[in-house]
Protein backbone atom coordinates (compact mmCIF):
# COMPACT_ATOMS: atom_id res chain seq x y z
CA UNK A 1 0.00 0.00 0.00
CA UNK A 2 2.55 2.66 1.18
CA UNK A 3 4.34 1.11 -2.16
CA UNK A 4 1.25 2.32 -4.16
CA UNK A 5 1.38 5.54 -2.66
CA UNK A 6 4.96 6.57 -3.75
CA UNK A 7 4.11 5.32 -7.13
CA UNK A 8 1.38 7.60 -7.19
CA UNK A 9 2.47 11.18 -6.24
CA UNK A 10 5.97 10.31 -7.76
CA UNK A 11 4.08 9.81 -10.88
CA UNK A 12 1.60 12.91 -10.13
CA UNK A 13 4.69 15.14 -9.26
CA UNK A 14 5.90 14.45 -12.22
CA UNK A 15 2.37 15.52 -13.87
CA UNK A 16 2.11 18.61 -11.95
CA UNK A 17 5.52 19.97 -12.45
CA UNK A 18 6.91 22.27 -9.63
CA UNK A 19 3.48 22.73 -7.41
CA UNK A 20 2.92 21.52 -4.37
CA UNK A 21 1.04 18.71 -3.38
CA UNK A 22 -1.68 18.73 -0.75
CA UNK A 23 -3.36 16.18 0.99
CA UNK A 24 -6.58 16.13 -0.09
CA UNK A 25 -9.74 14.67 1.42
CA UNK A 26 -11.88 12.08 0.33
CA UNK A 27 -14.75 12.84 -2.54
CA UNK A 28 -18.35 14.00 -1.71
CA UNK A 29 -19.69 12.48 -4.69
CA UNK A 30 -23.71 12.45 -4.64
CA UNK A 31 -25.06 8.66 -5.13
CA UNK A 32 -26.01 8.01 -8.63
CA UNK A 33 -28.57 8.88 -10.57
CA UNK A 34 -29.54 5.50 -12.52
CA UNK A 35 -28.01 2.26 -11.17
CA UNK A 36 -27.42 -0.85 -13.32
CA UNK A 37 -29.77 -2.98 -12.78
CA UNK A 38 -28.69 -5.84 -14.84
CA UNK A 39 -26.80 -8.43 -12.58
CA UNK A 40 -23.61 -9.36 -13.87
CA UNK A 41 -22.62 -13.03 -14.55
CA UNK A 42 -20.22 -14.96 -12.24
CA UNK A 43 -17.98 -17.37 -14.00
CA UNK A 44 -19.01 -21.04 -13.07
CA UNK A 45 -15.36 -22.13 -12.26
CA UNK A 46 -13.42 -20.98 -9.45
CA UNK A 47 -11.25 -18.00 -10.06
CA UNK A 48 -8.34 -16.39 -8.24
CA UNK A 49 -8.45 -12.04 -8.50
CA UNK A 50 -5.32 -10.26 -9.71
CA UNK A 51 -3.67 -7.94 -6.75
CA UNK A 52 -5.05 -4.51 -7.29
CA UNK A 53 -1.31 -3.03 -7.81
CA UNK A 54 0.06 0.33 -9.41
CA UNK A 55 0.33 -1.18 -13.07
CA UNK A 56 -2.60 0.45 -13.88
CA UNK A 57 -2.01 3.79 -12.04
CA UNK A 58 0.79 3.84 -14.28
CA UNK A 59 -0.89 3.08 -17.59
CA UNK A 60 -3.65 5.58 -16.70
CA UNK A 61 -1.42 8.07 -15.84
CA UNK A 62 1.62 7.88 -18.39
CA UNK A 63 -1.63 8.51 -21.01
CA UNK A 64 -1.91 12.03 -19.85
CA UNK A 65 -1.25 14.60 -22.42
CA UNK A 66 -2.21 12.58 -25.24
CA UNK A 67 -4.81 13.89 -27.68
CA UNK A 68 -8.30 13.14 -27.64
CA UNK A 69 -9.27 11.52 -30.79
CA UNK A 70 -13.00 9.94 -30.95
CA UNK A 71 -12.74 6.48 -31.94
CA UNK A 72 -8.90 6.49 -30.77
CA UNK A 73 -7.49 3.50 -29.02
CA UNK A 74 -4.00 3.95 -28.67
CA UNK A 75 -1.23 6.51 -27.38
CA UNK A 76 -0.34 6.86 -31.31
CA UNK A 77 -3.47 7.60 -32.63
CA UNK A 78 -5.17 8.96 -29.48
CA UNK A 79 -8.11 7.99 -26.70
CA UNK A 80 -11.98 8.62 -26.98
CA UNK A 81 -12.85 7.92 -23.53
CA UNK A 82 -13.63 4.45 -23.61
CA UNK A 83 -10.99 3.64 -25.76
CA UNK A 84 -8.49 5.00 -22.65
CA UNK A 85 -10.30 2.60 -20.03
CA UNK A 86 -9.94 -0.19 -22.63
CA UNK A 87 -6.33 0.54 -23.70
CA UNK A 88 -5.18 1.21 -19.66
CA UNK A 89 -7.00 -2.06 -18.52
CA UNK A 90 -4.95 -4.24 -21.80
CA UNK A 91 -1.82 -2.96 -20.94
CA UNK A 92 -2.36 -3.49 -17.00
CA UNK A 93 -4.18 -6.92 -16.92
CA UNK A 94 -4.31 -8.40 -20.17
CA UNK A 95 -8.08 -7.77 -20.45
CA UNK A 96 -10.06 -7.12 -23.46
CA UNK A 97 -12.71 -4.46 -22.32
CA UNK A 98 -15.38 -3.38 -25.42
CA UNK A 99 -14.93 0.16 -26.86
CA UNK A 100 -18.49 1.22 -25.72
CA UNK A 101 -19.20 3.43 -22.35
CA UNK A 102 -22.67 1.84 -22.38
CA UNK A 103 -21.13 -2.18 -22.25
CA UNK A 104 -18.33 -1.20 -19.53
CA UNK A 105 -20.70 0.11 -17.78
CA UNK A 106 -22.48 -3.32 -17.48
CA UNK A 107 -18.85 -5.10 -16.36
CA UNK A 108 -17.92 -5.71 -12.97
CA UNK A 109 -19.71 -4.97 -9.58
CA UNK A 110 -21.22 -1.86 -8.58
CA UNK A 111 -19.60 0.12 -5.83
CA UNK A 112 -20.52 3.10 -3.70
CA UNK A 113 -18.41 6.93 -4.23
CA UNK A 114 -16.93 6.02 -0.47
CA UNK A 115 -15.59 2.91 -1.63
CA UNK A 116 -13.88 3.84 -4.58
CA UNK A 117 -9.97 3.09 -5.01
CA UNK A 118 -7.44 3.54 -7.51
CA UNK A 119 -8.64 1.56 -10.93
CA UNK A 120 -12.15 1.52 -10.79
CA UNK A 121 -14.39 3.11 -13.41
CA UNK A 122 -16.59 6.22 -13.28
CA UNK A 123 -19.40 6.57 -15.03
CA UNK A 124 -20.97 10.34 -16.16
CA UNK A 125 -23.80 11.78 -17.91
CA UNK A 126 -22.59 14.23 -20.45
CA UNK A 127 -24.58 13.78 -22.90
CA UNK A 128 -28.49 13.77 -21.82
CA UNK A 129 -28.06 10.23 -21.03
CA UNK A 130 -26.70 7.67 -18.58
CA UNK A 131 -23.63 6.37 -18.76
CA UNK A 132 -21.85 8.33 -21.65
CA UNK A 133 -18.76 8.89 -20.68
CA UNK A 134 -16.25 7.43 -18.07
CA UNK A 135 -12.94 7.77 -16.67
CA UNK A 136 -10.59 5.23 -14.19
CA UNK A 137 -10.65 6.69 -10.48
CA UNK A 138 -6.93 7.53 -9.63
CA UNK A 139 -7.05 8.10 -5.70
CA UNK A 140 -6.94 11.33 -3.71
CA UNK A 141 -10.54 12.34 -5.24
CA UNK A 142 -9.27 12.66 -8.77
CA UNK A 143 -9.71 10.29 -11.94
CA UNK A 144 -8.18 10.40 -15.12
CA UNK A 145 -10.24 10.61 -18.55
CA UNK A 146 -10.22 11.92 -22.29
CA UNK A 147 -12.80 14.54 -22.07
CA UNK A 148 -13.31 15.50 -25.72
CA UNK A 149 -12.81 17.16 -29.29
CA UNK A 150 -9.97 19.52 -29.07
CA UNK A 151 -8.55 18.66 -25.92
CA UNK A 152 -5.78 15.94 -24.04
CA UNK A 153 -6.18 13.26 -21.82
CA UNK A 154 -6.36 14.65 -18.31
CA UNK A 155 -6.82 14.62 -14.42
CA UNK A 156 -9.88 16.09 -12.70
CA UNK A 157 -11.48 16.51 -9.28
CA UNK A 158 -14.57 14.51 -9.14
CA UNK A 159 -16.20 16.90 -6.26
CA UNK A 160 -15.81 19.57 -9.03
CA UNK A 161 -19.00 20.97 -9.42
CA UNK A 162 -19.32 19.52 -13.58
CA UNK A 163 -18.55 16.37 -12.55
CA UNK A 164 -20.12 16.13 -9.33
CA UNK A 165 -23.36 16.73 -10.97
CA UNK A 166 -23.02 14.33 -13.99
CA UNK A 167 -21.93 11.68 -11.95
CA UNK A 168 -23.92 7.93 -12.42
CA UNK A 169 -21.70 5.74 -10.68
CA UNK A 170 -18.25 3.73 -10.51
CA UNK A 171 -18.29 -0.09 -10.90
CA UNK A 172 -15.20 -2.12 -9.99
CA UNK A 173 -13.48 -4.79 -12.33
CA UNK A 174 -11.69 -7.16 -10.64
CA UNK A 175 -9.84 -9.60 -13.50
CA UNK A 176 -9.47 -12.93 -13.01
CA UNK A 177 -6.10 -14.38 -12.84
CA UNK A 178 -6.87 -18.16 -13.56
CA UNK A 179 -9.81 -20.27 -13.77
CA UNK A 180 -8.51 -23.52 -11.56
CA UNK A 181 -10.60 -25.78 -13.28
CA UNK A 182 -9.66 -24.55 -17.06
CA UNK A 183 -7.30 -27.07 -18.73
CA UNK A 184 -5.18 -25.55 -20.91
CA UNK A 185 -5.34 -26.21 -24.73
CA UNK A 186 -2.73 -28.54 -26.00
CA UNK A 187 0.17 -27.13 -27.77
CA UNK A 188 0.71 -27.40 -31.20
CA UNK A 189 3.16 -30.44 -31.92
CA UNK A 190 6.56 -28.94 -33.20
CA UNK A 191 7.82 -30.67 -36.30
CA UNK A 192 11.84 -30.72 -37.07
CA UNK A 193 13.49 -32.29 -40.13
CA UNK A 194 17.03 -34.40 -39.64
Amino acid sequence: MARRNQLFFIVFGLLAGCGSLTRLSEPRIPSPRAAVSEPVARPATRTTALPRDNDILFHALSAAGVDYRQGGKSQQAGFDCSGLVAFVYREAYGLTLPHNTQAQSALGEPIGASELQPGDLVFFNTQRKPFSHVGIYIGEGRFIHAPREGSVVRNENLRARYWSTRFDGARRLMPMAIATDYTAPPKKPVVTYP
